[in-house]
């Protein structure tokens, strides 16, 4: 078979062969173009033309106003819209949280939370009505007290006082003897009686405990008792005015129109001198003025000022100057003393019956000159009438009165000696619950030496 089929092979690529060989020159390729292409000078081609595209008209700036406003509307809604669903599905997921830990936790839970809300509203409601009962014997006991005068608020508080100790003393006497005679109280008695004393004796041990409790509650309240019968009692103290005095003189607020003159009924040229006075002031500054007195020539004879926490004395002017620091604390009651004598030029201070501070050489040889004015609660005089325009247009005298320096508060007892006083003659002065006030100056005597109040200053009880 591949005897025959090589040979037909050869025959067929021979036939191809001859074929090519016989048609070779009558094909010619033409490498012309078959059209033309050139453009001449003198020739222009018309163009071509082209379909217009869709116009638009021009948009105004209100058209493009109201589109901004479309597409901000549709932003806004589409937000909105993102919000409430991302809302929706956390508040399903939080509700169902919270439904499994109320499921799982809910029992337990919801018993204590009632158990401690039925305690803290327990509690409240005792200290409620605790705090309510204190409120109403203390209105109870300052209705008592305005009705009653002091001296009788006094005798019975005392009276109160001893009678609780007295109770408190009796009780703690029953309570000692009946935890000794506990155990004896069974001797002597018959057969039956001592038949019983094993079930008598369980019931005393449980009561014993009661009573003990008892006893203690009934005297923890009459020390409540007794402490607020002290608070009451020093209230009532505080309002009473010191050393038996029976007025006093008001200066209701700082104002350079309040102010009180003093009239001497004797010469005030002295060499020595002792000033005193009771003061419980409202406001301090860092210079109030309590007592002061000067003439045209100086302002500044004498002097007697408080500061924040301190007491200042002058004589014969600014540059004498006695200070002794942390003797005032608080609006209370403080007795003041300023003693000088021209022969050492010993000035000295006392507060509460203490000697505070003495200083020697001031104003050493200075004798305090007549014709001036005296004045109390503010540092000028009322001899010299102010202007309509503040000024008091005397020499001596430049401004008038200072409100800054005036005093605000109660002041009384104020007494002025021509000598110094004693030791002994001071303290008894400053004896709150003294007679203080019977003891009068020889220059200034409170509650006979004439004092005219002036502006609000006023005399009270």
């Amino acid at each position: 078979m591949f005897r025959w089929t090589l040979p037909q092979a050869v025959c067929v690529l021979s036939a191809c062969v001859c074929l090519v060989f016989t048609y070779e020159d009558d094909f010619e390729v033409n490498y012309t173009d078959t059209f033309y292409n050139e453009i001449g000078d003198g020739e222009t081609p018309e163009p071509t033309p082209t379909a217009v595209p869709c116009s638009s008209r021009d948009l105004t700036k209100w058209d493009k106003l109201f589109l901004m406003l479309e597409n901000s509307q549709m932003r806004e809604n589409m937000m909105l819209q993102y919000a409430d669903d991302i809302i929706k599905v956390e508040m399903e997921s939080l509700r169902g949280q919270m439904l499994r830990f109320v499921a799982q936790y809910g029992g337990s839970c919801g018993v204590a939370v009632e158990t401690a809300g039925r305690r803290m509203a327990l509690q409240l409601e005792g200290r409620l009505k605790e705090t309510m009962e204190r409120f109403k014997s203390r209105d109870q006991t300052s209705a008592r007290n305005s009705a009653g005068t002091s001296d009788h608020l006094d005798e019975r508080l005392q009276q109160l006082l001893s009678a609780t100790l007295l109770h408190a003393t009796r009780l703690a006497k029953m309570e000692h003897s009946c935890l000794r005679n506990g155990p004896r109280a069974g001797m002597g008695m018959d057969v039956k009686t001592v038949s019983k004393l094993p079930e008598a004796a369980g019931n005393q041990e449980q009561q014993v405990p009661s009573r003990e409790g008892a006893l203690d509650g009934f005297l923890a309240a009459l020390q409540q008792t007794r402490e607020e019968l002290g608070e009451v009692l020093r209230s009532s103290r505080q309002r009473q005015l010191p050393a038996g005095c029976e007025m006093a003189l008001l200066f209701p607020m700082r104002s350079r129109r309040i102010y009180t003159s003093v009239i001497p009924e004797v010469p005030l040229s002295v060499s020595s001198f002792t000033v005193c006075m009771w003061v419980k002031p409202t406001a301090v500054s860092n210079r109030t003025v309590l007592f002061s007195y000067g003439n045209r020539r100086n302002p500044y004879e004498i002097q007697l000022l408080l500061g924040q926490s301190s007491a200042l004395f002058t004589i014969g002017g600014e540059a004498h100057l006695v200070e002794a620091r942390g003797v005032v604390s608080g609006s209370e009651w403080i007795h003041l003393c300023g003693a000088w004598t021209s022969q050492q030029g010993l000035a000295t201070l006392w507060a509460g019956g203490k000697k505070v501070t003495s200083t020697p050489g001031v104003a050493e040889g200075h004798v305090i000159p007549d014709g001036g004015s005296l004045q109390l609660g503010q540092e000028r005089n009322g001899c010299c009438p102010l202007t309509p325009s503040g000024g008091s247009g005397v020499a001596g005298f430049e401004e008038g009165f200072d409100p800054k320096l005036a005093f605000a508060g109660k002041m009384t007892g104020v007494n002025m000696w021509d000598r110094v006083l004693s030791e002994g003659e001071i303290t008894q002065l400053a004896l709150r619950e003294g007679q203080g006030c019977e003891q009068r100056g020889n220059v200034v005597a409170w509650g006979a030496t004439e004092m005219v109040p002036h502006g609000g200053a006023q005399f009270v009880n």
